[in-house]
């Protein structure tokens, strides 16, 4: 009889997947079928490892493997410190865990623009004239007014405040950037890569997409983007990751957001295939 090995996959907690609980799901769905024939899988979410800590991913397993020399594989979407630190005691004691809980930790939105700006990627300027973008920058953002556009220093202004006021200080400013918002996925160690225009009729999670207008389908160098969020992904250690970028009217572009396990549902077959792929 073939020996099935044990995956454990984490559900995100649905205060990190504003509007998007169930393509979230959707995703992890897709890739533990694609598992399935090789492991067994025990499912758990995110808010439960935060309420019932390591005894629940302890019990989860029943066997926990004693008759297998093979690591148990963990699928996470967590995001919260504290799911994130049982996870790093559990990859201390041997466990495989895809996306790893240190990188997803570090990889704040003000770390992640203050790295594309050391290492010379392609990023939205701090100066502009066409307006700015606050967001928040210790998390990603849970609810519409985690990320907001001013047409007007005086906006801006009052926006940083008003975030000052909900307790978030840690803030990244920057200017708009006129043109076609891209998103972009990708699996680190694959050939999987896949782009999209979210204003052709996609789903959108707060509508901010709209303040770029209608595609214009500007050519650019999808080879470059790749290489740029491949190496971005290598920087961060975040092996299953999502990004958005801005393409102007000449061809090149400026990341703006780059983050850990988007929902893919514009590409959830070929994302779970890839995934898989590096989980096996």
């Amino acid at each position: 009889m073939k020996v099935k090995y044990e995956l454990i996959s984490i559900y995100r907690a649905e205060r990190y997947s504003p509007n998007s609980v169930e393509r979230d799901k959707a995703i992890m769905d897709a890739v533990c079928e694609k598992l399935s024939t090789r492991y067994n899988i025990y499912k758990t979410r995110e808010e439960d490892i935060e309420t019932e800590g390591m005894p629940l991913m302890q019990r989860l397993p029943d066997a926990h493997l004693p008759h297998s020399s093979a690591p148990l594989l963990v699928l996470s979407m967590a995001r919260s410190r504290k799911a994130l630190d049982i996870l790093t005691q559990m990859e201390g004691e041997g466990a495989r865990v895809i996306n790893r809980p240190q990188p997803v930790l570090n990889a704040t939105r003000s770390v992640i623009d203050r790295m594309m700006r050391e290492n010379d990627f392609p990023c939205a300027p701090l100066h502009g004239d066409h307006g700015w973008w606050i967001k928040r920058g210790d998390e990603t953002a849970q609810e519409k007014g985690d990320v907001r556009f001013a047409a007007n220093e005086k906006e801006r202004d009052i926006i940083t405040e008003e975030f000052r006021k909900r307790g978030i200080t840690d803030i990244v400013t920057t200017a708009h950037v006129d043109g076609d918002l891209v998103k972009f996925y990708g699996v680190a160690g694959t050939a999987f890569f896949h782009t999209t225009y979210p204003t052709d009729g996609g789903f959108s999670k707060f509508g901010d997409e709209r303040r770029n207008g209608t595609s214009r389908h500007t050519s650019f160098d999808i080879a470059a983007l790749h290489s740029d969020a491949s190496r971005l992904a290598q920087l961060t250690g975040i092996e299953v990751y999502g990004g958005d970028c801005i393409v102007r009217s000449d061809g090149s572009y400026a990341i703006i957001d780059f983050n850990d396990w988007p929902s893919f549902s514009v590409c959830r077959h070929d994302a779970a295939e890839a995934i898989a792929t590096i989980a096996e």
